[in-house]
């Protein structure tokens, strides 16, 4: 099967916004967690803990780690500088910018690869792209229900109740999770998943640099999107002497026009990313056995491993 295909994917597909879940494992578990070297591992156990949960409530038949490769796409940047901006440590002019991560932290992620891989967990991060354009592919191409797991509310566009798409949101750890449907998002932002991406470029979000649209809250942007449809039907009300806005909102989305001419390419994910061809079935036994128990010896992974691999090996019976 050439690069950019993927095997079918019927049965239920989980995808993992890894990044997001190991950032919440490690400012979840305390660094108190260490190797036997003293390195912390509250990451590594943390995320082991997580997909052990994810795995054993939720059940699926497809398991995908999503990496960024690029957490900073230049293509991004060039059409919005501010994008991420403040979260970078270094400028790269060759390869993806450095971004700000914890000392401790650092250090953990070769090691979360390392353990996915001799797991035999699929892990498929590409170039140029962020964990949220893998997901939005594999959302794209997936023939069965898609379970999203990510601490970021950008993934709320993929939500499609007709597809089976749904969000499973960690309110706390993830034994704790919103599960995120269309009814959801009606009720607390006024929209349904494919609004989603038009409501936060308009209302703008500071954690990812997006400036928005001066004045125009999240309030304001479900009422503009309940009244107008989508970011073209708003376009064509400001352009339009007898649509319902008012001077100062006619005024601001003019003045926004150059800003919301690139934001649409920028806040909603790719879903033509070419995905290289891996397997995704969820295992039941390590890929590689050998490389995992030196993994869990060097690193002390113990019981956040062990229990993982039993639920691995339960649901295969």
């Amino acid at each position: 099967m050439p690069c950019g295909m993927m095997r079918g994917v019927t049965g239920r597909l989980m995808l993992l916004d890894t990044a997001s879940l190991y950032f919440r494992a490690y400012f979840g578990v305390p660094d108190s967690v260490k190797a036997p070297d003293g390195t912390p591992v509250n990451a590594v156990r943390g995320l082991l803990d997580f997909i052990d949960r994810l795995v054993k409530d939720h059940r699926p038949d497809h398991l995908v780690a999503c990496m960024d490769a690029d957490w900073r796409p230049h293509w991004r940047v060039e059409l919005i500088p501010s994008y991420k901006a403040h979260r970078v440590a270094e400028e790269r002019p060759a390869g993806p910018d450095e971004e700000e991560v914890p000392d401790t932290l650092s250090p953990q992620v070769p090691v979360i690869e390392a353990v996915l891989d001799a797991l035999g967990i699929a892990r498929v991060g590409v170039a140029a792209y962020e964990a949220d354009d893998v997901i939005g592919t594999y959302t794209a191409r997936a023939e069965g229900p898609v379970d999203i797991v990510t601490g970021d509310r950008d993934l709320y566009q993929l939500v499609d109740d007709a597809r089976g798409v749904r969000v499973l949101y960690p309110l706390k750890g993830v034994g704790t999770l919103q599960l995120t449907d269309e009814a959801v998002l009606r009720e607390k932002y006024g929209v349904d998943g494919r609004g989603y991406a038009d409501l936060a470029l308009l209302r703008g979000d500071p954690s990812d640099g997006l400036p928005g649209v001066a004045g125009i809250g999240e309030k304001t942007a479900a009422k503009l999107l309940a009244e107008f449809g989508d970011l073209a039907g708003i376009l064509a009300a400001v352009d339009d002497p007898a649509a319902k806005l008012t001077p100062s909102q006619r005024k601001r989305l003019t003045e926004a026009r150059p800003y919301l001419a690139v934001a649409p390419k920028v806040v909603r994910v790719a879903d033509d990313v070419p995905l290289p061809d891996v397997p995704t079935a969820l295992p039941h036994a390590p890929r590689d056995p050998a490389a995992l128990g030196e993994l869990a010896a060097r690193w002390g992974l113990g019981g956040s491993l062990e229990r993982l691999l039993t639920t691995l090996t339960t649901l295969a019976a």
